[in-house]
């Protein structure tokens, strides 16, 4: 069963994107992001968003390796659509992301993200879109939903929980090779109670 994974963007404003935006920011993140072409997507990312951003970076190219053919795992970015983790980053192209809001309101983030998934839509073997981001506002919802129907999912135990929790529970899944159960975006609860924290791991003794 061949599916995308759609990841939601990291904030690309704040204290971590001035650090690495710093020009004389001397650690290795930073000297790449500005080296030509510049830094791969998923890194940056995973070191603006930390553990909710890895957790959802892990998950998803774990599990659309072992879906197979067809499978793919793109994020949203504030300007530019959908992109794969391994897109280079520069300096130019991390500032116009942060001048965008993340808002189906704004025609700049809006319109490429409907492009891309129109395309999406199109391309044939596709039965899942699974969404790894937030489902409690319509910044992601309103501009998916259109376009994929149905096929558009997301990790029902993402209801309640954090940032922190969700990526937490992610990485687990993705270590133990457990995929979480999927349900529609359009007709889901898509708000509820917050679940018990998640316990703490057990770290083997050699």
């Amino acid at each position: 069963m061949s599916r995308v994974f759609l990841l939601s963007p990291a904030s690309c404003r704040g204290a971590r994107a001035g650090l690495l935006q710093n020009p004389s920011a001397g650690f290795d993140l930073a000297r790449r992001l500005r080296t030509p072409p510049g830094a791969p997507l998923g890194e940056v990312f995973t070191f603006l968003s930390g553990l909710y951003f890895r957790g959802k970076l892990g998950y998803a190219r774990a599990f659309a390796e072992a879906a197979g053919a067809g499978s793919d795992v793109l994020v949203i970015t504030p300007t530019d659509g959908l992109c794969r983790p391994d897109m280079p980053v520069d300096p130019a192209r991390l500032a116009r992301y942060a001048a965008v809001d993340i808002d189906a309101a704004d025609a700049r983030y809006r319109e490429p993200l409907l492009r891309d998934t129109m395309a999406l839509a199109a391309r044939p073997g596709i039965t899942r879109f699974v969404l790894l981001g937030s489902v409690a506002t319509d910044k992601y919802v309103a501009p998916l939903v259109g376009a994929l129907g149905d096929r558009l999912v997301f990790p029902s135990a993402f209801v309640g929980r954090g940032d922190m929790s969700r990526g937490g529970l992610l990485l687990r899944c993705a270590a133990a090779h457990e995929e979480l159960d999927y349900v529609a975006v359009a007709d889901a609860q898509r708000h509820g109670p917050r679940p018990p924290r998640l316990a703490p791991r057990k770290v083997a003794r050699s």
